[in-house]
This record gives C-alpha cells, structure tokens and sequence, in this order.
C-alpha cells in the first residue's frame, strides 16, 4: 500500500509516509465566522472529509484538528449593538456545523476555537521575538511584526521572493521595517470592543490571523504533523506566514501540504468579498444533502468546480442508478447476505483512491459494478450479484455516499415515505385491475407512473418500484 498526495509546497505527487502509521495527524484551517458558510466552504471541508476517511479506511486511527477563527477584523466588523462579536461568531459557528453535518462531513477529532488558546499565541510569539524573527512596533502601539527578510526560507510554500510579494495588509503598517512585515499581535484600539482584546507582554490587543493556526496545530497536534490542509486560496498569505513562523520558531510543522480546489462562477473563486456566493443552506433547502455531497464530491479536489443546475440533476440520476442496483440486489439475495459481503473494494477503486485520492476515477469503478451487477441480476446470476453488491456498498460507504445507509434513510415522515405511499397505492390499484382482467385500466396506471418517471419491476414477490435515471 502507498498512498500518494500532491503537496504544494513540493509542486508535486509524494509518497504519503507518516510520522507514526498507527496515529495519522491533520490540521485543516477552519472557517472565519463572520457570516453563513456558502457552497464553497462545504466544497473544501468535503474534501478533506473524503481524504480523512481514506486515511482511517487505510491506517485506522487519524485525529483531525479544524479551528474556528472567532475572532478577526472580519467578525468585528459585522457585529451590532444587537449582537456582540462573540455571539455572532458562536451563531456563525452553528450555521457551519449544521451545513457540514447535512452532507455527512465527520465531525473533527478537536475543533479549537482561537480564543481558547490565546496564551499559546503569545508564548510562540515570545520565542519568535527571543530567536530575532519578530518585533514589537517602536511607536508603542501593541503591534508585533514578524520580520519576513528575517528568515531567508520566507516564500518557501509558494516559491516566491520578498521582493516580488504585495505589502501585507493584515494589519496598520504603522511601525513595520518592511511592507511584507505581517501581524502576530494587534493593538488594541479604541474603537473595538473591551472584550475583544487580552492582556499581553505588548499591552492589551488581538492575535493576527496566522498566528492562531501555528499555535493551535502545536498545541493539539505537536510540534510537527503529517498532513495541513485548505483551500488553494489560502496558501498565500495564510499558510505561507504559518510556515514561516512556525519554522523560524524552531518547529517542523506540516510535513505534507494538501490544498483543494475552488468552487467557481463563471471562472472566478466564489467568494463573500466578490458577492458571488451561494449559501450552503439555499444548496441544502433546493436540493437532498446526499446528491449535494455526490456533486462536490464528483470533482476531483484540486480540481475548479463550476456549479450549474446539471451538477445535481447528474449527481441525482447517478445515485438513482446505485440506489435501484442495491434494492434490487437486497430483494434477490437477501438482506443478511447482502450485508455480509460488504466488506470487499475493488482493486481498481483502491489504486484510483491511494492515487492522490482520485474519486472521479473511483467513481467510475463504481458505476461500472453496478452496471455489471444489473447485468447480472437479470441474468439470474446471485454469486456474482452478491460480489457486485459487495463492491458497491463497500465502495459508497468508505465515500460516505451508500444511499441505503441510515444517514440518508432517515426516520421516516419524508418526502420519500410520502412518494412510496402514493405510488405503492398506485401499484396496488394496477395489481386489482390486472386481478379484474381490466387490462386497459392497468395500463393507464402504469403509464402514468411511467410518465412521472418511474419503473416498476414485477418479481415473484411483488412489484417494486424506482425512478428512473
């Protein structure tokens, strides 16, 4: 078995060897909950989803650590006096978790919030001021700078020289020895909130941006890790300052540098500063949270996605297909027998998934036995049905997309219970024509189910139905 993931800092595919084999370490950067989460944030926490289940089917244990950035120019800039900063974060928060959960996306092994780990911020900020890599601002304004020509491997992730970077504008440039200088610690300042500042060495104020994920990987992951993750846009500034600080503080950091792709509108990043977003919970409400998970997971991801209305409608039509393969499959071999098997992946689905997680490709084995599997339940063949139904919940399960699991099943009172009763009467009025020899009123019956999109299937015992796709 050998894993490979493309690692941006590389710029290519590596083979994935980890610090410890039987305890796999990740940080991915979490959301800055100033508002909702739109269909892009769910995209990237997806794929890191996809990777982590991978990485737990491979090795067993994996703990995943993804923080809350609650505290940011951001957040206290759309807070009221009807709402406090901290209160629209922690609302914000919930909107998040609920838009992860409604596509199945495991929750982290540690979910930090910044403002919990404010002392291991100030003590890495200490070490990098002691190693002469960081500054307080000579005016007294509370600010401290790391000093980015300092450490000569600054640029390293996204292989760029100082000289040929944007000055940061992470904070007041007030005091700073060189444009490029960015923020480990903000100054208060008069206008914000009491309750959004500390104590600190440099006087009351905030953390920067980038120093919350440094501390916060250190502290719940160690000094170096196996794998960090986010979105493409975040490799400069974010995570080029987070290795840079961390590293010039004398720790190893991430090993492996894994980013996603974006999800864009007619080319351009989605994204709340350019008011071309869409809400995850507008996503949600249109359309069934596992068809949702189906078309962004469908990319591969560090690929652009580019949503239009045909994502769902093809995520929809695919899923029907494995759906209708796996209820025909129970109703022939039984649902004992059928759970028994699934335990077994296909060895083409392993090669596409340990090939830097190529679920596109994955996907297409999937489709493929269950295309083999209908194949073979009409020709009455059940040992190769039962393998075929085997790959498949093996393989949907371990992508979080088996629609037959009870995370998608629910409870009943859905839409899906209402549509079963009104065609199971539909199916019930057709069988009491045919038992009346009115063969012309089973017909109507069943062309109208047919024309709502539906197939019946007469087996020996029963007629049973599903939708075409």
């Amino acid at each position: 078995m050998t894993i490979r993931l493309y690692d941006t800092r590389a710029q290519q595919l590596r083979d994935f060897v980890p610090l410890d084999p039987e305890s796999i370490t990740m940080y991915v950067c979490g959301p800055t909950v100033q508002s909702g989460p739109h269909i892009g944030h769910v995209r990237a926490a997806l794929g890191f989803d996809l990777l982590r289940r991978w990485l737990q089917f491979r090795y067993g244990r994996v703990t995943v650590v993804r923080n809350v950035t609650d505290i940011d120019d951001k957040v206290l800039a759309n807070a009221t006096d009807a709402e406090t900063w901290w209160a629209l974060a922690y609302r914000m928060e919930q909107e998040f978790a609920a838009a992860y959960a409604g596509v199945g996306i495991l929750p982290p092994t540690y979910e930090p919030r910044a403002t919990g780990s404010i002392p291991q911020m100030q003590e890495l900020i200490e070490v990098l001021i002691e190693r002469g890599h960081a500054y307080p601002a000579p005016d007294g304004s509370g600010d401290v700078y790391f000093d980015v020509r300092s450490w000569a491997e600054y640029g390293a992730l996204t292989h760029q020289s100082v000289d040929a970077m944007e000055p940061a504008e992470d904070a007041d440039p007030r005091g700073k020895r060189n444009p490029q200088d960015f923020a480990l610690w903000k100054g208060a300042k008069p206008d914000e909130p009491v309750d959004a500042s500390w104590s600190s060495p440099w006087g009351r104020g905030r953390p920067g941006w980038h120093i919350e994920c440094s501390a916060m990987a250190k502290r719940y992951l160690g000094a170096e890790f196996d794998i960090h993750g986010g979105g493409l846009d975040l490799r400069f500034p974010h995570h080029e300052n987070e290795l840079a600080q961390s590293t010039a503080a004398g720790d190893g950091f991430a090993r492996y540098w894994v980013h996603n792709g974006l999800v864009t509108v007619d080319g351009q990043k989605m994204s709340k500063s350019l008011g071309n977003f869409t809400l995850a919970a507008d996503v949600l409400g249109a359309h069934d949270p596992l068809v949702v998970r189906y078309a962004l997971a469908a990319a591969h991801y560090r690929s652009s996605l580019d949503l239009t209305e045909s994502s769902w409608a093809e995520a929809e039509s695919a899923l029907g297909r494995i759906r209708t393969f796996l209820e025909r499959a129970v109703r022939t071999i039984g649902e004992q027998s059928a759970a028994s098997a699934a335990d077994q992946l296909p060895p083409a689905f392993l090669a596409a998934m340990d090939d830097d997680l190529g679920v596109p490709q994955a996907l297409a084995v999937l489709h493929e036995t269950v295309r083999a599997g209908n194949g073979a339940l009409d020709r009455g063949e059940d040992d190769a049905v039962r393998s075929a139904f085997s790959g498949v919940t093996a393989m949907t399960e371990v992508l979080g997309i088996n629609p037959l699991s009870p995370r998608w099943r629910g409870d009943g009172g859905t839409e899906g219970d209402a549509l079963d009763a009104l065609v199971r009467t539909m199916i019930d009025q057709r069988a009491q024509a045919r038992a009346d020899k009115d063969w012309a009123a089973a017909d109507r019956i069943r062309d109208a189910i047919a024309a709502a999109g539906i197939t019946l299937e007469d087996t020996p015992d029963g007629t049973h139905w599903s939708i075409d796709g």
